[in-house]
């Protein structure tokens, strides 16, 4: 069963007939919002709203492991998770869509992990590409087929906020080799990884990173991006399920 996590912009999707809510507890508390069960092209989906229905959770407080031990625990094995990002490099203007392939991870006091506690011993996972390529192939294949227009390909610096970043800040992250900045990509991608779990992400650019661009940024003009980015995403996620 696919989850779809729904972040800036994607905080319900309109093409899913809903047929069941469920709020789970874990032994990791509430996740962000209840569950919902719905079909899409006849087939069966779960979304999960990470900063809640009214979208008043900030990222640093997203219970990230009650979120993905809840989708584990209805049986979900893939998670397609979307994200709304600044654009750092050149090729990562407001409006485009990207899958994202690496991450570096700058977020701080998130609980992290499931192998803290009462362990029989260490358990260290495999990291190395923190997105699953099949599903991420495959995603980008159905783009080119549907002429989404798509980016493949990019390292996500995942900041703490919920404040955005200062200019010399995007400029130590583009000199870390970051394309593109965002704040939830971690720890949900490694929790996923934990848990054994499918994980993909697909990302929209909102806004020029700090200093980039001379504009100012703006929640209006963001949104305003993300209304039209979030077309695409939705088009493509529904593609996806028909064919998967």
């Amino acid at each position: 069963m696919l989850a779809i996590i729904g972040g800036t912009g994607l905080s319900s999707l309109t093409q899913l007939e809903i047929y069941d809510e469920k709020p789970i507890q874990t032994p990791y508390g509430e996740p962000s919002s209840k569950l919902k069960f719905g079909r899409l092209n006849d087939k069966q989906v779960v979304f999960l709203a990470r900063h809640g229905e009214t979208h008043n959770i900030p990222p640093h407080r997203v219970n990230y492991r009650a979120n993905i031990h809840a989708l584990k625990e209805i049986g979900v094995s893939s998670i397609l998770a979307v994200n709304a990002v600044g654009g750092i490099t050149a090729a990562m203007a407001p409006g485009v869509v990207v899958l994202p392939d690496q991450i570096i991870d700058y977020s701080y006091g998130r609980e992290h992990t499931y192998f803290a506690d009462n362990l029989k011993e260490v358990t260290h996972i495999d990291f190395t590409k923190p997105y699953d390529k099949e599903l991420t192939d495959i995603l980008f294949n159905i783009a080119e087929k549907e002429e989404i227009p798509i980016v493949y390909g990019a390292t996500y610096a995942c900041t703490q906020g919920p404040r955005l970043e200062t200019a010399a800040e995007i400029k130590k992250l583009e000199n870390d080799g970051c394309d593109i900045v965002g704040m939830t990509a971690m720890p949900e991608a490694a929790l996923a990884r934990e848990l054994q779990l499918t994980y993909a992400s697909c990302c929209v650019v909102a806004n020029w990173g700090a200093g980039i661009s001379d504009e100012e940024i703006t929640m209006e003009k963001i949104e305003l991006v993300l209304k039209q980015g979030m077309k695409k995403v939705k088009n493509l996620i529904s593609e996806y399920i028909r064919l998967y």
